[in-house]
C-alpha cells in the first residue's frame, strides 16, 4: 500500500516531502493537502503523468485539471496576459480559494487535456503545498476523489478511493474548510468584445466578495426560477463548469 506521511510530525514531513518530490519527478501521482480539499497532483508538464491523473480519477481529456502555482510570477509564465481586473482578484484572494481561467501562454509545451487554449490556475493558502510547488514547479491538481464521489476532506477518504494509483499521501489533518475553490472564467477580459467574468463554480469565495472587486465586470447574479419545493435540476455552477464534477481543490 502506498505510504501515508503525517506531515504534522516533523520527521515524517521531511520524508514525505522528499518522497513527493521524487514521485512527481518520476511522473507519478501524489495526494496533498490544500486550504480547500485534498488534491491529487501530477507534474503539469508531463503529459503521461497528467493522463495518469485523469485515469486514476476515472475521467477523460474533456475534463482537464487546473494547475496550482506557488505565486503570481508562475501565473505570468503560464497565461497569455493578466488583465488589470485579474490582477485585482489575485491581490485580494491569493493565496486562497479562487481558481481563475485565462488563455494559456501559446508557447507552453504541455498537454492537460481538451483545454481549448485555456488554463485554470490557483495559488493555494497551504504552506506545505506551497513549499512543494516551489520545488516541483506547477502541478496539475484535481480533487482527490473518484469521479462521482465527494471530494476528500481527509487523507483516509482520499486513500480509500485512490489506493495505490498514488505514490505517496501527504496528511496535514482534516481540510480547513472542506469547501472547494470558486472558479471564474476571465478569458473574455483578454481581447473579448464583451469583457465579463463568469462564475463557473461557486465555492470558497462568494459572488458578493467577487463583486466587491470586479463591480460590473462580474456577470449578473443568477435568477432562481426553481420551484419552492420538490427536487430540482443540478446547480448552474456545476453544469457550466469546464469539469462539472469538482475539477479542482
Amino acid at each position: 500500500m502506498s505510504p501515508v506521511y503525517d506531515c504534522r510530525d516533523e520527521s515524517q514531513l521531511l520524508s514525505g516531502m522528499r518522497h513527493a518530490r521524487q514521485a512527481i519527478g518520476r511522473g507519478e501521482l501524489v495526494v496533498l493537502p490544500t486550504d480547500t480539499v485534498y488534491g491529487i497532483a501530477a507534474d503539469a508538464f508531463n503529459a503521461r503523468a497528467v493522463a495518469g491523473l485523469l485515469e486514476a480519477k476515472g475521467r477523460g481529456r474533456q475534463q482537464p485539471p487546473p494547475v496550482l502555482v506557488a505565486g503570481v510570477g508562475t501565473l505570468r509564465a503560464l497565461v497569455a496576459e493578466i488583465p488589470p481586473a485579474v490582477e485585482d482578484l489575485v491581490r485580494e484572494f491569493w493565496p486562497g480559494g479562487l481558481t481563475i481561467v485565462l488563455p494559456a501562454q501559446p508557447s507552453l509545451s504541455w498537454d492537460l487535456g481538451d483545454t481549448h487554449g485555456t488554463v485554470a490556475v490557483r495559488m493555494p493558502a497551504q504552506k506545505l503545498t506551497l513549499e512543494l510547488l516551489e520545488e516541483t514547479g506547477p502541478l496539475a491538481v484535481s480533487s482527490a476523489n473518484l469521479t462521482g464521489r465527494p471530494a476528500a476532506v481527509d487523507i483516509d477518504s482520499a486513500r480509500d478511493m485512490l489506493g495505490d494509483s498514488v505514490a505517496a499521501y501527504l496528511d496535514a489533518g482534516p481540510s480547513e474548510t472542506g469547501v472547494a475553490s470558486t472558479i471564474v472564467d476571465a478569458t473574455t477580459l483578454v481581447g473579448g468584445a464583451e469583457p465579463q467574468v463568469r462564475v463557473l463554480r461557486e465555492g470558497a469565495i462568494s459572488r458578493e466578495r467577487l463583486r466587491e472587486v470586479l463591480g460590473d465586470l462580474l456577470e449578473p447574479d443568477p435568477v432562481d426560477d426553481a420551484p419552492a419545493a420538490g427536487p430540482g435540476p443540478a446547480s448552474p455552477a456545476s453544469d457550466t463548469a469546464p469539469d462539472a464534477e469538482a475539477p479542482g481543490p
